[in-house]
């Protein structure tokens, strides 16, 4: 026996999909949809709920079915030349784009097959599939990232109680000013004097994982040497902690002969070294992309105006927007539930 009712029953695309039929090839059908049940007594609003259209459009083909009969429903022709290119151009640009290369218009021209169109009507139709911008550089990953994370974590979490984690780096800030994109008046691009000569100093810098406190040295070369006094002002700035764990990445400096011997004489302190290739896991990254954000587009003078900004930076920064910067919460290193009664991000 027959149900007395049946009911269609489709899921949300389906039913996205019935509709934009409604509004694209069997949008026809819908206008004499719109006409039947406005005879019916539906109102435009209601009929304009049913098809998702507006209820003006609604009235007005009822007015163009009230005036020219059933002949008015179609679209009538329209002005202007026939769009160049074929319907499939554009998903042709997205799907080549895929592929990171250095695509331009010419290079994206001829690897479609030189259609016949200009290379400024080229242009417009790629920039209805993409954007002009720079690539994003990602370092390959460690095979045993997981591994050596993991192992990390169970290093934290052995510590003693009181103990402090700390994110270490080194970075280098340059007389050559670094230029970065920023707002000019339209028909006005700013200039940047270059040096005559390019000078360079190293900052090594680490940010306290729970508290956000940052420590920072600059030298001239980043060299053992300088590695071992940053250490030292590390132990001297937790006089009372039990232990001081500083995690860096896998520079020569952080293993040398000469840190070693420095390391075995100041047990209180451990380098621990995470994977390599991977400084997305380093909090303190984020601390140097905010940093050089801050003194770019900017000439100096001398190295020392130079050093001054740096300094500047980290002196008028508070350890709460120092947490909100490097968000210590997003890197692997550390075990689960780690400084969440401190982090105001987390």
């Amino acid at each position: 026996m027959r149900p007395a009712h049946v009911y269609a029953s489709m899921s949300e695309q389906q039913h996205t999909e019935l509709i934009t039929a409604l509004h694209g090839p069997w949008r026809n059908a819908t206008r004499i949809m719109m006409i039947v049940l406005s005879a019916a007594g539906w109102s435009a609003s209601e009929i304009a709920d049913l098809l998702h259209y507006d209820p003006k459009t609604v009235r007005a083909w009822i007015a163009r079915h009230h005036a020219e009969g059933l002949a008015g429903l179609p679209d009538r022709p329209r002005p202007g030349r026939p769009r160049k290119g074929s319907p499939r151009l554009g998903s042709r640009i997205h799907a080549l784009l895929q592929t990171p290369k250095a695509w331009t218009t010419t290079r994206i021209y001829k690897a479609l097959g030189r259609p016949a169109i200009s290379l400024s009507t080229m242009r417009r139709r790629i920039r209805e599939q993409a954007r002009w911008a720079r690539p994003r550089l990602i370092a390959k990953s460690d095979p045993h990232r997981d591994t050596i994370c993991a192992g990390i974590r169970e290093q934290i979490t052995a510590l003693p109680e009181g103990s402090i984690v700390l994110a270490e780096d080194e970075t280098h800030i340059d007389l050559l000013a670094r230029v970065r994109s920023c707002w000019m008046p339209t028909g006005l691009r700013h200039r940047i004097l270059t040096p005559g000569t390019n000078l360079r100093r190293t900052v090594h810098g680490a940010v306290n994982l729970l508290t956000g406190t940052v420590h920072h040295h600059v030298s001239v070369k980043n060299v053992s040497v300088v590695f071992c006094y940053f250490l030292q002002q590390l132990l001297d700035a937790y006089p009372t902690a039990p232990t001081i764990v500083v995690i860096t990445d896998n520079g020569s400096t952080h293993h040398s002969k000469i840190t070693q011997r420095w390391l075995a004489q100041h047990p209180r302190i451990q380098v621990i070294e995470g994977a390599k290739y991977s400084p997305q896991d380093n909090p303190v990254e984020r601390i140097w992309a905010a940093m050089k954000r801050h003194i770019a587009n900017n000439a100096c003078a001398t190295i020392t105006d130079r050093v001054q900004q740096a300094h500047a930076f980290f002196q008028h920064r508070t350890n709460t927007q120092n947490l909100a910067t490097a968000a210590p919460w997003t890197t692997p290193w550390l075990p689960e539930g780690y400084g969440k009664e401190h982090w105001p991000g987390a």
